[in-house]
């Protein structure tokens, strides 16, 4: 198997990998804060009184599901500009069957 093939190839499913964490992660993050935030909107209608409490619990999971997506995204970002774990692994192993 040529070299150049299988580096164009691991480099390939690593773009699509990382768009696909990063694309996911974001997509998540949309319906996680629609569905937060009508729940919220559902809350304060029943009872007004508990507005405070409720939005500090809103901001709370809103952090939490916010965070989710960052990790997300900068795991991507690593597979696609840091040292391609991926393509480490496949060279070393190109390299065994070859010798």
């Amino acid at each position: 198997m040529d070299i150049a093939s299988v580096v164009g190839q691991v480099q390939g499913y690593t773009a699509i990998a990382a768009g696909l964490l990063i694309g996911l992660a974001s997509l998540g993050t949309a319906v996680g804060f629609g569905v937060l935030g009508g729940k919220f909107l559902e809350g304060v209608a029943r009872q007004p009184e508990l507005t405070p409490m409720l939005m500090m619990r809103m901001f709370l999971m809103a952090a939490l599901v916010d965070a989710f997506a960052a990790i997300s995204i900068a795991m991507g970002l690593y597979i696609m500009f840091a040292a391609n774990p991926f393509l480490t692994g496949a060279l070393a192993v190109l390299k065994q069957t070859t010798s």
